[in-house]
């Protein structure tokens, strides 16, 4: 096992809807990373207790065999990172992907149950990338388990100080997959608070499946094309004043990036420009 693997043991499992889950996991002493940021997790199926209860009770035969040998492998991928740099556990977003290796295996996950963390940090979706224009309004744009990185910058007090505003327009298919939705309605109180002079929070949910009161229906390049976004912020997107990030599934993030640039924001380069991705997806 490579120096930069890790064991971490699982240590609770939300179940959001039946293709949606959030988990915590022990976090290495040495670890550190930048709000943002992603990791590459790992899981051998055959370890996890899901796997060894049903090997207890089947009958032993040439195709367990052949099972047990299919799902003894270790298989790795990248998550962003939900939980503040500061915290004491680590905690990431998932969603289950039915014939995917990797989510179609960790879906099983009990409490107690082993991963494999590679302890060296990647992207460059972190708010340290923006050098001009200076900070004043941050907007984060998330679809799906896309929230994960921004909830982690969210919990970063420099966040709150940097910022006079934060916009965090949040897309979905329905209300239930709306996930984290207390936690976000509470980081202005349990963050913002700590701070003098701290950004004020504007929370956009957007559910594009279903009519629900309070929250917009179109898809996010629509709603910033004809301005609902902007007018529901009550912010403008100006070139001088705005920095933008756009986490979530490669339609909406270039759909988003083309849309943004078609009103007049660039792409941030070498620490210039207003709209940052990220592409490990």
């Amino acid at each position: 096992m490579s120096d930069n693997i890790q064991k971490v043991t699982v240590l609770s499992k939300t179940t959001w809807t039946p293709n949606l889950f959030s988990f915590t996991v022990s976090r290495p002493d040495s670890f550190k990373f930048t709000a943002g940021q992603f990791v590459r997790l790992g899981v051998n199926p055959s370890q996890l207790k899901y796997y060894k209860q049903l090997s207890a009770v089947a009958d032993t035969d040439d195709d367990d065999e052949d099972l047990n040998e299919t799902l003894n492998e270790d298989i790795f991928r990248a998550y962003s990172i939900v939980s503040s740099p500061f915290d004491e556990v680590l905690e990431f977003f998932s969603i289950v992907i039915p014939d995917g290796a990797f989510t179609s295996q960790l879906q099983h996950l009990e409490v107690g149950d082993e991963l494999l963390l590679n302890t060296m940090p990647f992207g460059f979706l972190t708010l340290a990338r923006y050098q001009k224009p200076l900070p004043k309004d941050l907007w984060l744009l998330a679809t799906g388990t896309g929230l994960a990185p921004f909830l982690s910058m969210l919990q970063d007090l420099k966040t709150w100080e940097d910022y006079e505003h934060i916009i965090l327009a949040y897309s979905a298919r329905s209300t239930e997959e709306l996930a984290y939705i207390d936690k976000i309605e509470s980081l202005q109180e349990d963050f913002g608070s700590l701070v003098d002079n701290p950004a004020k929070l504007i929370f956009i949910p957007i559910v594009t499946r279903e009519a629900v009161e309070g929250a917009l229906t179109e898809r996010l390049p629509k709603l910033l094309l004809d301005g609902t976004l902007q007018e529901r912020a009550g912010i403008a997107l100006d070139v001088d004043s705005t920095h933008v990030m756009l986490c979530g599934n490669p339609e909406m993030v270039e759909d988003t990036k083309e849309t943004l640039k078609s009103l007049g924001l660039v792409m941030n380069r070498r620490g210039e420009g207003n709209i940052a991705v990220e592409n490990y997806w």
